[in-house]
């Protein structure tokens, strides 16, 4: 971090000194700029911006150096395409506009056998840009984890994370496996409160690293246990950061390099994406990938598509199988958890994020569905927009079924 970037977060004055510095052709910024100019956001806390700046920032916080850092996630030369298919009818069961509204929602692609069949954009967001993915790169982060064993560089889901982690030694991770961490079952106490500013999720990245460690591990060396290893299931957005650090020490490379090598590249990603990095450097591997809407469908099809690109397949044999079926209960009749996959009981998963992001996976109607939003809280659970997007998800599988027919 510059010594610039340093000034700006300790003066607490964030983008808005930009406006100083550009003085009065600011304008010329462009309107993305211009909205979160409007409503600068002190800090990295991203958990309590208010509305109108999540909107403004989640459409562009790779381009905030002054708040937060990105590696880039190369695409490749050529692009996979998406060929547009029939407009999908969703009946009179759906209006869109109002599901748009409620959602505070930016994008929305629904690829089904192949083909685009419905794309819309909203609230000044395009086909072109990138959105924020929040815990939707945590279900990314856990194709890596398959990849690296694909490419033997993690033996065994039943390794100790401290094989690949030996700075955990001595801490609650002693016993933890591979595969705990994936279903987040490693019984080491988190609080996820998302409300709450002193809970872990919004205080770990405020961790000073000790030396020779990452922040998140030192981080992680202080919580306490909740449980014995593997009886029970708490979320913990730390976890897929240990997962992250734990693929980085296994194959040698950043976790944004890794992905662009293994699927963004030689599955065809359209547009080259980001990874925000923590302070101490490191992608934050539970959050944070920023890529278009369509790139976000593309992924969800490669794994629709059993995990495979044009050079080869990049996931061990059966790990789909595991990945997204209930390896743990969360608790929620016709929801369980995977390898970092949230599980629908008819067959269905999802990568979901906070405030909205989701990619929406059903393999019997071999369907994908891409979307972004801004909810008004980070679980939309307060007014309905978790349940709401569920709905929606039905109603494109009835859909679906009405078109293929009895």
């Amino acid at each position: 971090m510059t010594q610039g970037q340093k000034w700006l977060r300790r003066a607490g004055i964030g983008l808005s000194a930009l406006v100083i510095l550009l003085g009065a052709g600011w304008w010329l910024i462009g309107p993305d700029w211009r909205a979160l100019l409007a409503n600068p956001p002190s800090g990295r806390d991203v958990l309590f911006w208010s509305v109108p700046q999540r909107d403004a920032a989640f459409r562009m916080l790779d381009a905030l150096p002054m708040i937060i850092e990105s590696r880039p996630i190369k695409a490749g030369g050529a692009v996979r395409p998406l060929p547009e298919g029939e407009p999908l009818d969703l009946g009179g069961e759906v209006d869109l506009d109002a599901f748009f509204e409620a959602q505070n929602g930016v994008s929305l692609v629904i690829v089904q056998d192949g083909r685009i069949r419905l794309e819309r954009y909203a609230n000044g967001f395009t086909r072109d840009g990138r959105w924020t993915s929040f815990s939707v790169a945590k279900s990314l982060t856990s194709s890596l984890v398959g990849a690296a064993m694909k490419d033997g560089h993690i033996r065994s889901l039943e390794d100790k994370v401290t094989d690949y982690i030996p700075d955990l030694a001595g801490s609650p991770y002693d016993d933890v496996t591979v595969a705990q961490l994936l279903t987040m079952t490693s019984g080491v106490a988190w609080n996820e409160d998302y409300e709450d500013p002193q809970s872990d999720v919004a205080l770990f990245d405020k961790q000073a690293a000790e030396d020779g460690k990452s922040g998140i591990v030192t981080y992680m060396r202080t919580l306490g246990r909740a449980h014995p290893p593997g009886e029970v299931w708490n979320y913990s957005t730390g976890e897929t950061n240990l997962i992250g650090v734990l693929v980085s020490a296994a194959t040698g490379k950043p976790v944004a390099e890794y992905l662009s090598e293994k699927i963004w590249k030689p599955y065809g990603m359209e547009q080259d994406a980001t990874w925000l990095l923590g302070q101490d450097g490191h992608e934050i591997s539970g959050c944070c990938i920023q890529a278009t809407t369509r790139d976000f469908a593309r992924y969800g099809q490669f794994i629709l598509d059993g995990g495979v690109t044009p050079e080869g397949a990049v996931l061990p044999a059966g790990w789909l199988a595991q990945a997204t079926v209930r390896q743990a209960d969360i608790g929620e009749a016709g929801f369980g958890y995977g390898f970092q996959w949230w599980t629908w009981d008819d067959g269905a998963f999802q990568a979901d994020g906070i405030f909205g992001q989701g990619i929406f996976i059903d393999p019997a109607r071999k369907l994908v569905i891409a979307s972004n939003a801004n909810w008004k809280t980070a679980l939309g659970l307060d007014d309905k927009e978790w349940p709401e997007r569920a709905d929606f998800y039905r109603a494109v599988q009835a859909a679906v079924d009405r078109e293929a027919g009895p």
